[in-house]
């Protein structure tokens, strides 16, 4: 017996190695971690079990048969993160540079159904030079079953992507099911075809950095949620994630520690009577919620809305706000993808959405039209409506036209919707109204520009206030802003007992 388990841990002790000392450490001189550090330090010490550490290749194809590749490069396994349970695969680059083959796919796939089926969060860390070419169908044969499972799990368990080096090709499709993407700037790459392909194809020359880094896919395509700078700052932001969220769909979010209620004066100082003046909606965000803590999700991206998780008197909650300080918190084509993918993960898991409003409308323009602003658009008010979720609303100040109803609104069933003194509920603005409804009196009268000031005043007063949907009922409450946290909180609880049945249906059909 003393030598079959002196056997065991020198052939785990090798495996442990992955792809040697010297691939290690030419990993750490690319700043980056290996895979078995980065699971250590996700996972809480000694928690971490190992699945399928001696599984091994079987292709035998170009020189293939020759080779050892240690656990097939991809370490997985199951432990505890902050206490709960998490599975987790971490692709190995000092092993044939992480690439996938038939069973470096089945043993991801495996952790997979395992996920599912204990209903526990999947993290992916991907590192990987793509499909092993030396197997051919056979890695292709492993992108599907993984992208197949990743649309399963979808809604059902949690998914996060940790990107800390390079992801081409069709392995970028399993980040992009997943809920949320995190790449570490400068090691971490993404894209379909990369710099060699479009330089022959098209004539274009661009590096890999320009081409799919970590800030491009957070400012520009929006494919990624969050840039870190260090595979230490990637894992820390996954776990901050994972303690707002639930184990599955089947449960609640985490409850923390219940707060005061009350909110000073400085509230009152933020947001300007003058709906001309602009301001930072995360100023307001962080005076509401628990301990002025808000993670941002998709930060640099559509800067026009804000979206991400707090805490409201200890229970978990989802953010959406539109930002005056950009666009004039105006709608768009990707704002409004970015807000309708984060209400829809929030609904899949139980999470309530707290939306914040203060916006003029849709932005303007050839460009949005043309680029389908009307399909995009159309997302946001699917995604509301479609959530079942407790659903609370704030209006802060400009609520006009078809973004009112947008964002969260009464009549896209939202349970509990106040205004603050300072809402303005109105199809318009009162200037465009003004002009349209008086503009032959206007046209035709001594003084235009004093009638005009006359009859915006007049529409003002009439329509720029939150009473009038008040009196409908559009909107439950005015209220102090100082009272706004308790509001949030009183709704939350009241609303934990929320059921909406929706009619039976396979699926709905989002316009994409």
């Amino acid at each position: 017996m003393e030598e079959l388990i002196k056997k065991l841990k020198e052939m785990s002790e090798r495996i442990e190695l992955g792809g040697g000392e010297k691939q290690i450490q030419k990993q750490h001189s690319a700043g980056k971690l290996t895979a078995r550090e980065r699971l250590k330090l996700l996972f809480d010490e000694g928690t971490f079990e190992e699945i399928d550490k001696f599984v091994k290749h079987r292709n035998t194809y170009f020189g293939l048969d020759k080779k050892e590749l240690p656990a097939d490069g991809v370490v997985t396994g199951i432990g505890k993160v902050n206490g709960r349970t998490v599975a987790a695969f971490s692709q190995d680059f000092t092993v044939m540079g992480g690439s996938l083959g038939e069973m470096h796919a089945k043993k991801i796939v495996k952790l997979m159904d395992l996920a599912i089926k204990l209903g526990i969060p999947l993290i992916g860390i991907n590192d990987s030079g793509g499909a092993r070419i030396h197997e051919g169908v056979d890695s292709l044969y492993g992108y599907g079953e993984i992208f197949f499972r990743n649309t399963l799990a979808s809604g059902v368990i949690p998914q996060i992507t940790l990107i800390a080096g390079p992801c081409a090709g069709g392995a970028v499709y399993s980040p992009a099911i997943t809920d949320f993407v995190i790449m570490v700037d400068k090691t971490a790459q993404m894209f379909i075809t990369g710099p060699n392909v479009i330089k022959a194809v098209t004539g274009e020359e661009i590096t890999k950095e320009e081409l799919g880094g970590a800030l491009v896919h957070n400012t520009k395509s929006g494919n990624a949620h969050f840039v870190a700078s260090s595979d230490e700052e990637a894992i820390e932001i996954v776990k901050k994630i994972l303690s707002y969220i639930p184990q599955n769909n089947m449960e609640e979010p985490p409850i923390g520690v219940s707060s005061d209620l009350s909110l000073d004066d400085g509230i009152l100082n933020i947001v300007s009577s003058d709906s001309k003046k602009a301001y930072d909606v995360r100023d307001v965000i962080r005076k509401i919620v628990d301990n002025g803590e808000f993670l941002e999700v998709h930060e640099n991206f559509a800067k026009n809305i804000v979206v991400g998780f707090a805490r409201i008197n200890g229970y978990s909650v989802g953010i959406v706000a539109n930002q005056p300080n950009v666009f004039a918190g105006a709608l768009d084509i990707d704002s409004s993808d970015k807000a309708a993918r984060f209400i829809r993960f929030l609904d899949a898991f139980n999470i309530p959405i707290i939306t914040f409003v203060d916006t003029p409308g849709y932005l303007p323009g050839t460009k949005q039209e043309h680029g389908g602003i009307i399909r995009h658009g159309a997302k946001l008010l699917y995604a509301y409506s479609e959530a079942s979720t407790l659903k609370v609303t704030i209006i802060l100040r400009k609520a006009y036209g078809g973004a009112y109803i947008a964002m969260g609104s009464k009549h896209l069933g939202a349970d509990f919707v106040a205004g603050w003194p300072t809402a303005e509920i109105a199809v318009m603005g009162p200037e465009g109204a003004a002009n349209i409804i008086f503009k032959k009196e206007i046209e035709a009268a001594e003084n235009p520009e004093e009638l005009r000031a006359q009859k915006i005043k007049l529409y003002k007063e009439m329509f720029a206030n939150p009473y009038v949907a008040a009196a409908r009922g559009y909107i439950d409450a005015v209220i102090d802003p100082r009272e706004t946290r308790k509001w949030i909180a009183k709704a939350i609880e009241y609303g934990v007992t929320k059921v909406e049945p929706r009619p039976k249906k396979k699926h709905g059909n989002i316009p994409l």
